[in-house]
């Protein structure tokens, strides 16, 4: 089975450089158009299932690469982005020079992390995205030939380093992906390999 995790297409909050979290920001112009291009690219691609975040710029990324298929887009709560409490609708560029913002930390030195008033901790979403993995995912193997996932740049990072089987530190490693960017896993016997990561589609 193959398992396809695209991140969501660009957002208002995006563009402005804002912390989205679990804030439900929509999909600008560009993010829909982002999410059209590669469901272009991806028209002949056939999927059995598809899952989507519950916040806007996911489904609405799911939707809109689903196209005309007549596939259920069947929303996860495990699949929400990280939560950065208070600090949701900060500007990046603006914590990202101060080494002791929690955002400044959650990028660079995620070991070190403490999540703001009302944020999540790391171990909290890594348990999410493996708990769906394991509870959702792993179980349509004999079933499913390709998986369809729409989320967020940190879940999908969590994805992988269940994937990986990276320690906190290493949350970051390998590529960020982009918006709309694709990654494919492949899952045979249960195990897991990654065959394309971050890929950007066109």
């Amino acid at each position: 089975m193959e398992l396809y995790i695209i991140r969501h297409g660009e957002t208002i909050w995006n563009k402005a450089g804002k912390i989205q979290g679990y804030s439900d920001i929509p999909l600008n112009e560009n993010g829909r158009s982002l999410a059209k291009t590669t469901g272009k690219a991806l028209e002949n691609v056939y999927f059995d299932k598809i899952f989507s975040s519950p916040l806007i710029r996911a489904y609405e990324t799911a939707q809109l690469i689903r196209g005309n298929r007549n596939i259920e887009i069947e929303t996860r709560e495990e699949l929400k982005e990280i939560g950065f409490g208070i600090m949701e609708g900060s500007l990046y560029e603006e914590e990202m020079c101060n080494m002791e913002s929690p955002i400044y930390k959650f990028f660079n030195h995620p070991d070190e992390y403490v999540p703001p008033e009302g944020g999540e901790m790391i171990e909290h979403l890594c348990k999410r995205a493996a708990d769906f993995l394991e509870d959702k995912v792993l179980p349509l193997e004999k079933s499913c030939e390709r998986v369809l996932i729409v989320a967020h740049g940190a879940m999908n990072k969590a994805i992988l380093t269940y994937v990986k089987k990276l320690e906190k530190k290493d949350f970051w490693s390998g590529n960020f992906q982009k918006n709309c960017a694709v990654t494919i896993i492949e899952i045979k016997d249960s195990k897991m390999n990654i065959q394309q990561e971050g890929k950007i589609l066109a």
